[in-house]
């Protein structure tokens, strides 16, 4: 008689519930404000980087230290190469760091109101989490970051929220947990917040992580990186060497020198964004919405008197993409990502038309 077999190998499974990115959807004569994507193309020189690209260089593996990269951010940012760690998007940087440093039984601590991969990477790598909620304004209650932990994670500015903190609020948490590893995670710095570079050199546990795929309007390639002293990047680099040495390709090294090589076209396109955001904050507040005051490519707002639900279906059926988080405090709240004046325009008409016809005017 033949053996029967029980299939057990799920029970080995490591399972976790995934982040869910921002939708990518492909319409036609669409509005996407979805993603905090730029709303400008890159710098002249990514593409003329992209036509001079010789094609045979794809046979090859790209420089596993990135040094061309490493070495720019080095010069940009008035830095030592061994200070400077880059990855796949800020998301790869973070989740490496995520491996690397919390490694404690003690939780780690960050906001119940802050980007939503920070909770994915601890269930997957089985790290202990709490989430000290945010205030009623949505800022942070630093007491609740002055006790026993595992490491630390901030947003400045904050996601989805749009807030900044100050240096200062910041510093007292680093400053009160020498113990542990803090990560201020720096995405939306460019577009108004303060960076805590400058702390990096006073505090060696303090590890700071920006991206290209904002201000630098390079989504598209994920380019990520982190500035700590160099021990802290020595650690990360030994974790990346052990689970991935190519991790950027050579398109996305090329192309992300020159982003940073044009500083002209950086600080033309960021001073283009905050303007629209700033007018986008006025026509918002006319049509009876609120929000928190915003330092990055995007804005929180919320409806006096229509639900979100709605008016994210209503902008939808003009084609217009923005963000609904149904997360417990934040559900009538959406995030509306800075587009060019022309897309704003457009939302602003969609939403006076939602506004007018629930007003039944």
């Amino acid at each position: 008689m033949e053996k029967e077999f029980v299939m057990n190998w799920e029970k080995n499974v490591r399972t976790v519930v995934p982040y869910v990115p921002g939708e990518q959807p492909n319409q036609p004569s669409m509005i996407k404000l979805n993603t905090n994507e730029c709303p400008y193309p890159p710098a002249p020189g990514v593409q003329k980087a992209m036509d001079d690209m010789e094609v045979d260089q794809l046979r090859l593996y790209p420089d596993p230290t990135a040094k061309e990269l490493v070495d720019v951010l080095a010069k940009y940012y008035e830095r030592d190469q061994d200070s400077i760690f880059v990855g796949v998007g800020s998301d790869d940087v973070l989740a490496m760091a995520f491996l690397t440093f919390f490694n404690s039984d003690k939780p780690i601590l960050f906001p119940d109101i802050t980007y939503s991969f920070y909770d994915v990477w601890a269930n997957l790598y089985r790290i202990p989490f709490e989430r000290p909620k945010l205030d009623d304004q949505f800022k942070i209650v630093v007491q609740d970051y002055k006790k026993e932990n595992g490491g630390i994670i901030l947003a400045n500015p904050n996601a989805p929220t749009g807030i900044n903190e100050s240096v200062e609020v910041l510093e007292e948490i680093i400053q009160s947990n020498p113990d542990v590893v803090v990560i201020i995670d720096e995405a939306y710095v460019d577009f108004g917040g303060e960076s805590c570079l400058p702390l990096v050199d006073k505090y060696d546990n303090l590890l700071v992580v920006q991206t290209f795929s904002k201000s630098r309007s390079l989504a598209g390639m994920r380019i990520g990186f982190a500035i700590g002293n160099p021990k802290l990047i020595q650690y990360l680099q030994d974790a990346k060497y052990s689970f991935n040495s190519y991790t950027l390709n050579t398109p996305t090294l090329k192309l992300g020198v020159e982003a940073v090589k044009d500083e002209e076209y950086f600080v033309t396109t960021v001073k283009k964004v905050i303007q629209t955001r700033e007018w986008s904050k006025q026509e918002l507040s006319k049509l009876g919405f609120s929000f928190p005051d915003s330092c990055t490519n995007f804005i929180f707002a919320r409806h006096e008197s229509i639900p979100a639900q709605e008016i994210l279906a209503k902008l939808r059926e003009k084609k217009i993409y923005v963000r609904h988080f149904k997360s417990e405090r934040i559900s009538e709240y959406l995030r509306i990502s800075i587009g060019t004046d022309e897309e704003m325009m457009q939302l602003m008409e969609a939403l006076k038309e939602i506004v007018k016809n629930d007003a039944g005017i």
